[in-house]
This record gives structure tokens, sequence and C-alpha cells, in this order.
């Protein structure tokens, strides 16, 4: 005796997409940018930071630009 097939009890809506995601899925890849970020517009708290003199005239660049 074969079984029977299950419908869904709610059928999903045609040409519509609903995706939730949780809360954290959204604020931890925001605060890591801003973490980061912060990381690379203050170059004077890195303590390994000798390199490319380039680079460093770059970041400083950027931050004159950003910050006021």
């Amino acid at each position: 005796m074969p079984d029977p097939t299950h419908s869904p009890t709610h059928p999903a809506a045609a040409g519509r997409v609903d995706i939730r995601l949780p809360w954290w899925a959204l604020v931890l890849p925001a605060v890591a940018f801003v973490a980061l970020l912060l990381l690379i517009l203050n170059p004077a708290d890195a303590q390994a930071a000798a390199g490319d003199p380039t680079l460093a005239h770059l970041v400083e660049r950027l931050k004159d630009l950003l910050v006021p």
C-alpha cells in the first residue's frame, strides 16, 4: 500500500520570497567592518606597521578625507 503524499499546510505565495535573518546576521558584519576600518584609520596603534610608506600615505589621505 503506497504512502499518502502530504501537502504543505501553508502553500508558498507565488512570486514572493520571504527570508528572515536573525539580528546578529546583520550586526556582526557591520561591527567587524567598523572595527577593521578603525584599525586602518589609526595606524599609529599598530606595533608591527613597518613596511611600504606608500600605503601609510594612502591611509593618511583617506583618514584626512573621512575625518573632518
